[in-house]
């Protein structure tokens, strides 16, 4: 057939374009509102922009016609959307950028599951013991990887439609009000918390490494501990420059790189040094049974704490770019497990070996804290320097990942204001201003790094209950089913878990006189 024969098909054939994501749905208020799911949308078989392209449709159709179709069908395939993307996503710094991947999405997983609250694990074994507490991590690291998995399948849960927040995601299946109630306090509390208590252990960190390397010729007029986080807290700023999510990949490989090394090392020296002649493994008694169990609820909710980032999952998935034919989760997850791999060698060799070389003369800073009390003179000062050195990195690099959410709500609040992007300027002043906050925070409420079980207790739902009632009111599976109960019951006992952690926190935190530190006063 020659050009002549066929002129309808060249003028309605339809160029390949590059990939593009799927849409967002923008209110008349400017709020990123999910679209509500439809019948279609819940089954197995739901509806997309390509269904009634079918053979059984196609095959009355002649050629041209025939040629036509199946060429729209592949374009929509591979564009993935039907509707108008939303303007503002492409100005915010979690969705700036959607070129992401299985790499970065290991890198910022990693980074954000593993960090400080990682050392505090032989704390929370010396009042479990070796039964319940190794029981207790390992339910903890099962747990939290299905509902890790569950966050996210549940990110492009309905078809056109991405989930780029975990506030987004606690809307649609709670509701506009409700959602952001339950959703948005543990999640700001853990960025903006975790970010503080960062910058408390940095500076402290910072202040041990100088006194290590320095030894006695440093005297003169040394910085105090307050000095020290406000020179971490410029350091901070500093990085945070960096634009969006995407942008900060390598410093995720960074803080991944230091974390796992620390994390070995820290145990290692550990094990490897003569333990403290009265060491004894078992669990340490109170006076009342009473402070008994809230010890152990304080304990749990150590534990509970070691495993944060799941305020994040949709964050980092939004970063990558999805279509009908190669969904976000596929990358996501993947990078996901080879991430908690990782997590998984780094927290039980520290909790485990911590404890076998401490038992329950472990101070209440964790494993920093005793490798200085009981080994600063066995252990090289190279070896504990770098050890300390590699802890600010990790600092440094956590804080970017945990602050970027702060910053997307930051950005998304003034460009639904002016409808227009944020200039450098106004970019870099709400990272500075949110820098110094968290310095005066934490100049003001020293002892919130030493507060672990309760922010353990706090934020539990966000990784361990939130997800799984969410996936049954998005999901919606059958009910009374097995799928059904146990997302209902494994939602319900976090909360449990987590109303009796935060009480156990609580008492830790009042019966100690607020005066827990990570790092014994120099």
């Amino acid at each position: 057939m020659n050009m002549e024969e066929r002129p309808e098909t060249e003028l309605i054939s339809i160029p390949a374009t590059p990939r593009a994501s799927t849409p967002e749905i923008l209110t008349p208020s400017g709020q990123r509102s999910p679209r509500p799911a439809s019948k279609e949308a819940k089954s197995s078989t739901a509806w997309t922009p390509t269904s009634f392209i079918s053979p059984r449709f196609l095959s009355p159709i002649g050629t041209p016609m025939k040629r036509v179709l199946i060429n729209m069908k592949g374009y929509l395939e591979e564009v993935g959307h039907l509707t108008k993307l939303n303007p503002q996503d492409a100005w915010l710094p979690i969705t700036e950028s959607r070129n992401g991947n299985a790499h970065y999405a290991a890198f910022h997983n990693l980074n954000a599951g593993v960090g400080f609250q990682a050392l505090l694990l032989p704390v929370a074994f010396a009042f479990l013991g070796w039964s319940w507490g190794i029981l207790s991590l390992t339910i903890a690291y099962c747990w939290q990887l299905y509902t890790l998995w569950v966050l996210v399948q549940l990110h492009e849960a309905v078809p056109g439609k991405r989930y780029n927040r975990y506030v987004e995601l606690a809307q649609a299946a709670f509701g506009e009000r409700l959602g952001v109630w339950l959703a948005l306090f543990p999640t700001v509390y853990l960025s903006a918390g975790t970010a503080t208590a960062l910058i408390l252990i940095g500076g402290e960190t910072m202040k041990m490494f100088f006194q290590i390397v320095c030894g006695p010729l440093c005297t003169s007029n040394p910085l105090t501990t307050v000095e020290w986080y406000l020179v971490f807290t410029s350091l901070c700023i500093v990085l945070s420059q960096l634009p969006n999510l995407n942008s900060i990949a390598g410093l995720s490989l960074i803080g991944a790189v230091t974390a796992i090394t620390y994390s070995t090392m820290v145990w290692v020296l550990s094990v490897s040094q003569q333990r403290p002649p009265s060491i004894s493994y078992e669990p340490l008694q109170l006076p009342s049974s009473a402070a008994n169990v809230f010890s152990v609820m304080n304990a749990l909710g150590i534990i509970a704490f070691a495993f944060r980032g799941h305020n994040l999952a949709m964050e980092i998935q939004a970063t990558m770019p999805s279509t009908f034919k190669h969904p976000a989760h596929v990358p996501m997850w993947r990078g996901a497990k080879v991430a908690y791999v990782f997590i998984a060698m780094c927290l039980f060799p520290v909790a485990i070996g911590g404890f076998w070389a401490y038992g329950n003369l472990m101070p209440s800073g964790g494993m920093l804290s005793a490798l200085f009390a009981f080994h600063s003179h066995d252990i090289p000062r190279g070896l504990l320097a770098l050890t300390f050195l590699l802890v600010v990195f990790n600092c440094l690099s956590s804080f970017q990942i945990y602050s970027m959410p702060v910053f997307d709500s930051f950005e998304a609040s003034y460009t639904s204001r002016t409808n227009r992007p944020c200039s450098i300027w106004v970019r870099s002043g709400f990272r500075v201003f949110y820098g110094f906050v968290n310095f005066f925070i934490g100049v003001a409420l020293p002892f919130l790094s030493s507060l672990a079980g309760l922010l353990g207790g706090l934020t539990l739902p966000v990784t361990f209950a939130y997800p799984c009632f969410m996936w049954v009111l998005i999901k919606k599976p059958t009910k009374y089913s097995f799928n059904w109960y146990f997302n209902w019951i494994l939602g319900w006992l976090g909360i449990a878990f987590s109303l009796a952690f935060s009480i156990g926190g609580i008492w830790s935190m009042v019966n100690n006189g607020l005066k827990l530190k990570f790092f014994k006063p120099s």
